[in-house]
């Protein structure tokens, strides 16, 4: 698999792409937060101790992570295809079918921002915290919304390039 972008991807493209990159870099850094806490907590419990409020920091060390990982799966294409039936098919075929799945990302990216930035705006109007830490519930919608902001810009991306792609006209495998 090719982790970078096409060698004639525009300006917009490989910016996406870097920034998608580093995105998914912080996503892994939550991810050892989490199973570091969560090795914490387990030692913790055999001397009797365990860490206070492990389940509520992997509840939502767990949701960012996976969050930030989307925009970087999108630019890579590593999201869910069926390469079964597309095996024999054209370059431009393929190129169609991802334009296709890139404006439903793109779609689905926007909806979900729109409708979780009003959640996370009723979070904090209504002073939700978890039970143990006490941590305001909205402050995990904040890298969650950054990362559909930019699943939204990769889908956008992808779109680009597979239009590019289908309009060159290049029909071989």
């Amino acid at each position: 698999m090719d982790y970078a972008p096409k060698a004639d991807s525009n300006g917009f493209t490989v910016a996406v792409h870097r920034i998608a990159a580093i995105w998914a870099l912080f996503g892994g850094a939550a991810l050892v937060v989490v199973v570091s806490v969560n090795m914490i907590s387990v030692i913790g419990s055999v001397f009797g101790s365990p860490f206070p409020g492990d389940f509520e920091l992997t509840e939502m060390g767990i949701a960012i992570s996976a969050f930030a990982f989307l925009p970087f799966c999108q630019v890579i294409g590593s999201n869910v295809t069926a390469d079964i039936f597309t095996a024999s098919a054209s370059a431009r075929t393929i190129a169609l079918l991802t334009f296709l799945s890139a404006v439903i990302a793109f779609l689905f990216s926007c909806i979900l921002l729109w409708r979780m930035f009003y959640g996370m705006v009723d979070l904090k109007q209504y002073d939700y915290t978890t039970a143990i830490l006490q941590i305001p519930q909205w402050l995990a919608y904040v890298p969650i919304l950054i990362s559909l902001a930019l699943l939204a810009l990769a889908a956008l991306a992808t779109l680009l390039d597979e239009a590019e792609t289908m309009r060159a006209g290049d029909d071989h495998v």
